[in-house]
């Protein structure tokens, strides 16, 4: 784990964009059938980055490392990976592998009028966990549709993203129910649940730029004060906590995998005083961020 550290660090942590295939040049949806080592160069690897895409990995066979944000995750047969655009990514060894990849865009989500898609739990898993394991029944069902995606995919018939949006529903609707058995229950939708779900949506888009409850408020056409105390119903949590632990873990974030001044990150998320986002992250971790840089690098050197 020496090496974790002493990764190149660009200005910024590169983002990937959502690059078609040759084979369909589908702009919005990829999946990929993998039975060897997925081939990475070698400058890929220990490098921090993002992917503005959403990506998910059904593992039949193989045992890897990479991190997700502050996290290291051992890859393990039969079980299902999943990030959204928000991760920071890190591989850290990759061995041969056989299984599929799906990647999709924000995009082909909005395909769904209904917006059902972009609410389900899978989607909108933050930081509660990116790993699915899968029991024989599990594996079953996610590679009879795996299979249906590819077929569908490599065929290039009329309708294809139609189809494609259809297959994806039903994976996206079983994988979101594994995923709350295994992270715990979501409450019955009601339309406080919506606001809060469109709320910390809004906070993931404008964290950088927007800390106040009201600009929230304003985005949802509510009061200020009707949204927090939907959101502390819904919630346990008043809304500006909301804000405040989406800015602490992009700071983490930032703080682990970048050499960035505090100087700098505080400028990134949208402090323009360096002393206040120092006092801002120690009240809500009791730790400065130079500390927590310190320990929680030490903690996997």
């Amino acid at each position: 784990m020496d090496q974790l550290l002493n990764y190149p660090v660009d200005a910024v942590i590169p983002a990937y964009p959502f690059e078609p295939d040759q084979f369909t040049g589908n702009p919005m949806f990829h999946i990929n059938q993998n039975t060897c080592v997925m081939e990475y160069k070698k400058h890929e690897f220990l490098v921090p980055h993002r992917r503005n895409y959403y990506f998910m990995v059904f593992v039949k066979e193989g045992n890897s490392r990479h991190w997700i944000d502050m996290t290291p995750y051992r890859v393990k047969p039969n079980a299902f990976y999943f990030t959204n655009p928000q991760q920071v990514h890190l591989k850290e060894e990759s061995t041969p592998f056989t299984g599929l990849t799906l990647t999709f865009t924000e995009e082909f989500l909005a395909m769904d009028d209904s917006g059902t898609l972009k609410q389900l739990p899978i989607i909108q898993a933050r930081d509660s966990g990116h790993e699915l394991i899968l029991n024989e029944q599990d594996q079953v069902f996610i590679e009879d549709i795996l299979g249906k995606l590819l077929a569908e995919y490599e065929a290039k018939n009329t309708w294809q993203q139609s189809m494609l949006l259809a297959y994806m529903k039903v994976l996206l609707i079983y994988l979101s129910r594994l995923y709350k058995q295994q992270f715990g229950p979501a409450a019955n939708p009601t339309p406080g649940k919506q606001v809060l779900k469109s709320f910390l949506s809004k906070v993931d888009e404008w964290h950088r730029q927007l800390h106040e409850v009201t600009a929230y408020a304003s985005m949802l056409n509510l009061s200020a004060g009707h949204l927090s105390e939907l959101v502390k119903e819904q919630s346990g949590k008043p809304a500006i906590a909301h804000i405040h632990e989406r800015l602490i873990v992009e700071a983490k974030r930032l703080l682990f995998h970048t050499e960035h001044s505090i100087k700098e990150i505080a400028f990134q998320l949208g402090f323009e005083d360096a002393s206040y986002f120092n006092r801002f992250f120690k009240r809500l971790t009791q730790h400065t961020p130079i500390s927590y840089r310190n320990t929680i690098r030490e903690m996997y050197h």
